[in-house]
């Protein structure tokens, strides 16, 4: 199988493996807002979402794709032509290459989605301190 011809059959698998269900809102809210608030607290639950399903949906595109890699290493094996054989060295970098692009994902996804959590409770806690300045 060629990198064409498999690219085409993880776009195939992707058509079934992409429904996400977006929630109402990621975060509880426990305040008091006006509509300003209420607006951008869920356009930031949409970004957040987004990014979310962004990252799986990338994640899954590359486990799909290690799927039909691992499955052609198999092919190979099992064929015990020399030739065959060989190329399993490159699969398997590739497939290698493949888990290393998923940890990557998630490690950014990590660092991104730590990053809006420590930015939504400091504007929590300033709005918190703001209201009880003016109380």
């Amino acid at each position: 199988m060629t990198a064409p011809e498999s690219e085409s059959l993880v776009e195939s698998i992707m058509d079934h493996h992409t429904t996400i269900t977006k929630p109402q809102t990621l975060f509880t809210k426990n305040r008091l807002n006006d509509s300003d608030d209420d607006e951008e607290e869920e356009k930031c639950d949409v970004e957040v979402w987004e990014m979310l399903s962004k990252s799986f949906i990338q994640v899954q595109s590359v486990l799909d794709q290690n799927r039909v890699l691992i499955n052609q290493v198999n092919e190979n094996h099992q064929s015990k032509i020399a030739d065959n054989l060989a190329k399993n060295v490159a699969l398997i970098r590739e497939i290698n290459t493949n888990i290393s692009k998923v940890l990557s994902i998630y490690s950014d996804l990590s660092l991104n989605f730590s990053t809006i959590v420590h930015q939504r409770r400091a504007a929590m806690i300033n709005c918190e301190r703001s209201v009880d300045d003016n109380a």
